[in-house]
């Protein structure tokens, strides 16, 4: 076997509509189902990407390490200035923006979502992992937007 690329990631929620908000009016995914207790999304690379279900509870605050996701790495472009853009974007709406960070191949904005889910906003700045790849291990630094 081998897995071809990464299909969808499905993330329980505490309230639906809170979620749906964020993930569609402030990311800009495409919702392409909403029904009670459930939203499915796609950015249109294939038939959906993100689904969301409600399960009530409250959102997590504790962001120590541990076993398990740690966050989910989305696409915003191919340069800075569009990452400047959504950086600009993102404290418009007063979305929790915990680090921003050069990865060498990426340039990367990392943001919590309405129940505590690290999200990583990044925008591939250099090819270089195409014929070097280790070139993705390169040292974090510091971004300054």
């Amino acid at each position: 076997m081998q897995i071809k690329e990464l299909g969808h990631v499905v993330l329980y929620v505490t309230n639906l509509d809170r979620a749906v908000h964020f993930y569609r009016d402030i990311l800009g995914f495409t919702a392409i189902a909403v029904k009670p207790g459930v939203a499915a999304f796609s950015s249109g690379r294939t038939h959906h990407e993100l689904l969301l279900i409600e399960i009530g509870g409250a959102p997590r605050t504790d962001h120590e390490p541990q076993p398990g996701l740690y966050h989910i790495g989305f696409k915003i472009g191919d340069s800075t200035e569009e990452l400047r853009t959504v950086y600009k974007e993102l404290l418009a709406q007063n979305v929790s923006i915990i680090g921003a960070t050069d990865h060498g191949v990426t340039h990367s904005l990392y943001i919590l979502d309405p129940d505590g889910n690290e999200l990583e906003l990044y925008a591939d700045v250099s090819d270089d992992w195409k014929t070097n790849p280790a070139a993705i291990m390169s040292q974090p630094r510091a971004l300054r937007l």
